[in-house]
Parts: structure tokens; sequence; C-alpha cells
């Protein structure tokens, strides 16, 4: 095992466990930071592979920016602990199940993938060279991802005016 291999099973390891911790933590700002830390290991999953223009986007746009919106709400709310976990609902055991059946997806995609010594694209230098700048990421952000770029940002936004009007009452 070289140090890249195992700088990414760090790094994935770090990604899945404060990614769990997100769920798992019942504290909403303890939660909040477990999900910075899980953008700082995505970031260096990207480093490895060579897309230092994503990982430093990865670090500003949702470590940074993001973030500080998503405590901006969190303090907006006044949340607090909530408590032992409630007893099984029909909801959670429906939400238990698709997330089994989207792990049991995601694995058998997985196994149809291609070894990595036949992917043709990481033998073409020009592809490989250009992966990850800042030129391709804006000709596919803004031709072919235009539509869904403009939609998150639209969500979001009603989102965050959305959390305003319900703690407006309590304000």
């Amino acid at each position: 095992m070289n140090a890249e291999q195992l700088l990414f099973v760090v790094f994935s390891i770090g990604t899945i466990v404060s990614a769990a911790s997100v769920i798992f933590v019942r504290n909403p700002v303890a939660s909040a930071m477990s999900l910075v830390a899980s953008f700082f290991f995505l970031a260096g999953i990207y480093v490895l592979l060579w897309a230092h223009t994503i990982a430093v986007l990865q670090i500003l746009v949702y470590a940074g920016a993001i973030m500080v919106l998503f405590l901006f709400v969190i303090m907006l709310l006044s949340l607090t602990d909530t408590g032992p976990i409630a007893q099984l609902s029909p909801s959670r055991i429906a939400g238990a199940i698709a997330t089994v059946a989207l792990l049991a997806a995601l694995v058998s995609v997985f196994r149809k993938l291609p070894s990595s010594d036949t992917i043709a694209w990481a033998s073409d230098a020009g592809r490989v060279a250009t992966f990850g700048t800042l030129k391709q990421l804006g000709a596919v952000m803004y031709t072919q991802w235009l539509f869904p770029f403009e939609a998150v940002s639209l969500l979001l936004l009603v989102a965050i005016v959305g959390a305003v009007v319900v703690a407006k009452s309590r304000i």
C-alpha cells in the first residue's frame, strides 16, 4: 500500500465517520461541525484526484459560505438538544428500508464499473491535464449543468427565507 492509497483510506474513513456523526449527533451545532469535517475530508479526496481547484472550491464554498448560512439558521431558530431518540415509527422504518435499497443499488452499480486499467481516459494525457481546472469546471458548470446549478441556488434561497419566516414569530 503506497502513501496515496493510505491517504485515500484515511480520508474516506474520516468522511464516513463525520457524515455518520452528522446524522447521529443530537446537538445541531455539533452536527453542523461534523458536516464541516466531512467537507474537509472530501476536499482531501479531491486533492488525491489531482482536482485541486475543486478541492479549494469545496472548502471555500461549502465549508465556508454554506456552513455559515447553516449555522446562522440554527442559531436563528434557537435549536437545542432534543433528548433521546423517539420510538420506531412507520416513517423511520420506511427510511431505513430506503437506505438499505439505496446501498444495494450503489453496490450493484459499483460492481458493474470497469476496472481501473480499462478506463480509456485515464491514459489520455490531455484529458488528465485538464481534469479539475477552472476552465474545465466552468465549461461543464455553465453549459451542461446550468439548470441544476440555478435550481440548487434557488432552493437554498427559498430554504433560508423559509427559515427566517418560521423564526420570525419567535424573535
